[in-house]
């Protein structure tokens, strides 16, 4: 920073040109979209369907609203547009609404330049500090986004008329910045008026001040298309200043659904306890989510967010873990036995529409066998594990659940060899004992699913035997 101008006359030495905050935008983007770089990271399963249509509205210098359900990383991804302003931006110093130096509009601002001309002092600021966000809520007033009088300057002896009595709102001071505004329509109408002039004519107006103060700020917002009738609606005028409307979506494959809650899950590993949550459980996880989200039975207007999926890997692997304080384990991977905990994490977060009263987890447990049966059926191959049937048609039981060691589970292929190639081909290859005895028990758990095994289960424990 020491080597940065520092005065007005030092930056117009440097050649430093000042340019719109879109254009800036643009410009940056058109380096990453060229370089065959993403605009940002972190954001997965949009490449070809949110992406060309955001890559669109920033060449074309849109204001943007996304329109999705809950959980579809809307705001993750109007944040991550941070990243496309250039690093450090002067300003006049002591500027509360980053006035250029080449173009101020604040009265402080404008003042200052006139009295010390090149050696008006600069400060740079980060992108990072040239974000502004806003939830809206009910309660939000124009104060809260354009400005008000502060009372305060007013009892320090200044007249009403004084523009430097003005507290600025949240939308001034992101001035040469982005501003965005999550669930926009949850903001009261007559709220949502006061952002005509700044999507249109590109300033603000506070209260009764003959000032008209122009701005250069990108607006973002975020919406679910379910407010428009429910909680609120965004004003007709509104929508239309609004260059580009693109609509989110919940991952369209479950290996995306892995991809990102490998990405967000918590540390899965507790202490020196290390769970190793293996592929095919993650599918279960990842195709339960998907069942959700076609399943007459859950409310699809309100939506199953992938934090579904995050929270119930994550319990998934805490429920391992819990399982091994007590057996010893130092190495845990999580079994068909430790679905039953995301009863809790899945509760929260669906909302179950039935027309009987208490049928919430039944619907719940149909749709995790219905996700273990799918997942067995793509995984397991069903040539192989028919042979498996004759032991069990000979006599032969398992018994699982929460207090059979993992020991005791791996041990089966030793008694059904026919079983070992079924097995390492769900663990890829691995068999250390908590991996074989997790591909065991979710075969088995196939097998009943798909009714070529009958099961007998009593609180946490269940035995697997024949059909005859």
């Amino acid at each position: 920073m020491s080597s940065r101008p520092a005065t007005l006359g030092q930056l117009r030495e440097s050649g430093w040109r000042s340019v719109p905050v879109k254009e800036e935008i643009r410009a940056n983007a058109v380096r990453r979209i060229a370089a065959g770089d993403p605009l940002f990271e972190h954001v997965l399963g949009y490449e070809d369907t949110v992406m060309p249509q955001l890559e669109n509205a920033l060449l074309a210098g849109h204001d943007v609203i996304f329109l999705g359900e809950r959980g579809q990383a809307k705001t993750r991804i109007i944040r991550s547009l941070v990243g496309l302003l250039d690093e450090w931006m002067p300003v006049v110093a002591g500027s509360e609404i980053n006035d250029d130096p080449y173009h101020p509009v604040s009265r402080h601002a404008r003042e200052l330049v006139r009295e010390r001309g090149d050696d008006t002092p600069i400060e740079w600021v980060h992108r990072e500090d040239r974000y502004g966000e806003k939830l809206a809520t009910p309660d939000t007033s124009i104060a809260d986004l354009i400005g008000e009088v502060d009372p305060i300057k007013v009892a320090e002896g200044r007249y009403l008329s004084d523009e430097l009595t003005l507290h600025y709102g949240l939308v001034p001071r992101t001035n040469r910045g982005i501003f965005a505004i999550n669930e926009l329509p949850d903001l009261a109408e007559r709220i949502q008026v006061g952002l005509l002039n700044v999507l249109e004519e590109r300033d603000v107006q506070i209260r009764g001040y003959k000032i008209r103060l122009p701005l250069d700020v990108i607006l973002f917002a975020s919406a679910n298309p379910d407010d428009y009738t429910n909680r609120g609606r965004i004003i007709t005028p509104l929508k239309d200043r609004f260059g580009s409307q693109i609509r989110t979506h919940y991952p369209l494959e479950t290996s995306t659904e892995v991809a990102i809650m490998r990405q967000e899950a918590a540390p899965l590993s507790i202490g020196d306890v290390e769970v190793r949550v293996p592929r095919f459980m993650e599918d279960v996880v990842a195709t339960f989510s998907h069942l959700a989200r076609q399943s007459s039975n859950v409310n699809q207007r309100s939506g199953v967010s992938v934090r579904l999926s995050v929270a119930n890997v994550e319990v998934l692997a805490a429920n391992a873990v819990r399982r091994s304080l007590r057996s010893g384990d130092r190495t845990v991977v999580p079994r068909v036995c430790d679905l039953g905990a995301l009863a809790a994490s899945t509760a929260g977060k669906v909302e179950i529409e039935s027309l009987e009263e208490g049928r919430d987890g039944q619907i719940i447990e149909n749709l995790l066998r219905s996700a273990v049966l799918g997942v067995f059926k793509e995984r397991v191959s069903q040539g192989e594990v028919r042979e498996v049937l004759s032991a069990f048609e000979e006599g032969l039981t398992v018994n699982t659940g929460e207090d059979i060691a993992a020991a005791e589970l791996a041990a089966v292929i030793d008694r059904v060899p026919n079983l070992r190639a079924s097995v390492l081909g769900l663990t890829d290859g691995d068999e250390s004992v908590g991996a074989v005895a997790s591909a065991v028990e979710f075969i088995l758990e196939g097998l009943h699913l798909s009714k070529r095994l009958n099961k007998d289960s009593s609180g946490t424990r269940a035995t697997y035997r024949g059909r005859s």
